[in-house]
């Protein structure tokens, strides 16, 4: 039934605070739509009557995509603390060229991080978990082995 992994949408209380964070800090620089919707549909498929929504999606280089949502016509403050056992969608993902500069370029940016980049057990990887301005999870991944397989053989 599924062909591919469309887009992952992402809620937002500042679309501002977050582009700079998805943009100016990440790098999906490439904006591939910046509008407001509202409409009988939107809110019919959002089950959010009257949904006004700001919406923002970024390309990655590979062409997968990030949907930032801002329900303007119903705001909701950020959550107190995300944590990754927390049900629903747990985190985003991102591969990088080097998780180390990622974590020193956000950290002096304010961004808070579980803990420093960690060497995955199969040596597959390095990775590290931060927090956007709105508490959602990110995941920064540096493959540092292509020829190990993610989760050993």
């Amino acid at each position: 039934m599924i062909r591919s992994i469309r887009h992952t949408g992402i809620v937002v209380t500042d679309m501002d605070r977050a582009l700079r964070f998805y943009c100016d800090l990440l790098g999906l620089s490439h904006v591939v739509i910046d509008t407001v919707v509202s409409s009988d549909i939107h809110a019919r498929v959002t089950a959010v009557p009257g949904a006004r929504i700001r919406t923002v999606m970024l390309d990655a280089p590979d062409g997968i995509r990030i949907e930032l949502l801002q329900y303007l016509s119903h705001p909701r403050p950020a959550p107190q603390r995300v944590d990754s056992c927390d049900i629903g969608c747990s985190h985003v993902a991102f591969t990088v060229d080097d998780v180390d500069r990622a974590y020193a370029l956000l950290c002096g940016e304010g961004v808070a991080f579980n803990c420093p980049p960690q060497v995955d057990p199969t040596g597959y990887a390095k990775f590290a978990y931060c927090h956007d301005f709105d508490g959602t999870i990110v995941e920064l991944t540096q493959v540092l082995d292509q020829d190990r397989t993610p989760y050993g053989d």
